[in-house]
């Protein structure tokens, strides 16, 4: 596989991988070795950073959206994440609310929707 695709499912940010890794192909074996047994400078990049946007938006609890809309889509280490989350920004607290009422909705819209095929069993039996 491609090293971006590589990089995208071990979630870590491509840039940030040593050379080696950026230049050459991902064979499926090396991925699970990768998976399995991570070199140290995986485990560094995955414990310190610097992080992609779905992994920066996942710790900080909000979306890929959120981050584009407050102009904060860039990869930040985690330092960086632990700063933000010990003093949130304006932004940060709006967008982990929004993000909050969005799961709130899912979770309403699957229970409807778990009442509604309850409902369509009994009246097949």
């Amino acid at each position: 596989m491609k090293p971006s695709t590589a990089a995208k499912k071990l979630g870590i940010l491509l840039a940030a991988a040593p050379a080696d890794f950026q230049s050459g192909v991902v064979t499926r074996d090396e991925f699970l070795a990768l998976q399995n047994d991570p070199p140290e400078w995986l485990a560094t990049l995955r414990r310190e950073g610097p992080h992609p946007r779905p992994v920066v938006a996942a710790k900080l609890g909000v979306s890929i959206s959120g981050l584009t809309r407050a102009d904060a889509d860039e990869p930040l280490t985690t330092v960086q994440i632990k700063e933000l989350l010990a003093s949130p920004p304006p932004w940060l607290v709006e967008e982990r609310a929004r993000q909050a009422k969005v799961i709130e909705e899912n979770v309403r819209i699957k229970a409807a929707r778990a009442e509604a095929a309850a409902k369509r069993a009994k009246k097949a039996d």
